[in-house]
C-alpha cells in the first residue's frame, strides 16, 4: 500500500471495535517504527504507557473517582469500548523553543503510530480529554511533575466495513501563497 494510500484512507476508529486483545508485542512493533518520526537533536522527548486489554478493567476503576460521581458511568462506557490505551507523555523542557520542537516531535511520533496501526489493521482514535490535564488522573496514571500527556490513545481491532467515511479536505491551493 503506498503511502498517499495510507494517509488518505486512515480513519480515527471510535467505536465498534471487536473484542479482540491488542497484543502488546504488536504496540511495540508498530512505537519502534514510529519513533523514527523527526525530533530535533534526537531528544525523543516521550514515553509511553499501555493498558493492556487483560489491565483495562482495573485501570477503569481507579480512573472514574477522578471524576464527578454524575459523570462516572458514562466515563465507565467511554472506557470501556476500546480494547486497549496507549498514553504518549512528554518530558516539557522550560524552554519554549525546545517545548515547541518535543511537542511538535511528539505529535509526529503519534501521526506515524496511527498510520502503521492502520496498515495492520489496529484502529485508533487520538483523545484529548480533560483527565489530561487533571493531576488526580495523573496520579493513577504515574505522570510526573515536568511532564505532559500529549495523547491517550484508544485502540481496537475493526471490520473495515464499519469504517467512517472520509470528511471532505480542502485542496491546498486554496490555502497555498506564494511570496514575491
Amino acid at each position: 500500500m503506498s503511502i498517499s494510500k495510507v494517509i488518505r484512507e486512515r480513519r480515527s476508529i471510535k467505536k465498534d471495535y471487536k473484542p479482540d486483545a491488542v497484543p502488546e508485542k504488536l504496540v511495540l512493533e508498530l512505537l519502534n517504527d514510529a519513533v523514527y518520526a523527526p525530533n530535533h537533536g534526537l531528544r525523543e522527548p516521550w514515553r509511553f504507557l499501555f493498558i493492556s486489554t487483560e489491565s483495562k478493567e482495573t485501570f477503569i476503576e481507579r480512573m472514574l473517582p477522578v471524576y464527578a460521581p454524575e459523570q462516572r458511568e458514562t466515563r465507565r462506557q467511554l472506557f470501556s469500548e476500546p480494547a486497549a490505551f496507549l498514553i504518549v507523555i512528554m518530558k516539557e523542557d522550560p524552554r519554549q523553543k525546545q517545548w515547541e520542537e518535543d511537542f511538535s516531535a511528539t505529535c509526529a511520533m503519534i501521526q506515524n503510530f496511527q498510520l502503521l496501526a492502520w496498515e495492520r489493521g489496529l484502529g485508533v482514535v487520538w483523545k484529548t480529554n480533560p483527565h489530561n490535564w487533571d493531576p488526580k488522573a495523573h496520579q493513577v496514571m504515574g505522570v510526573q511533575p515536568g511532564e505532559k500527556i500529549v495523547g491517550f490513545l484508544h485502540l481496537g481491532f475493526f471490520e473495515p466495513e464499519s469504517t467512517p467515511k472520509a470528511g471532505p479536505r480542502t485542496p491546498a491551493e486554496n490555502k497555498f501563497t506564494r511570496f514575491a
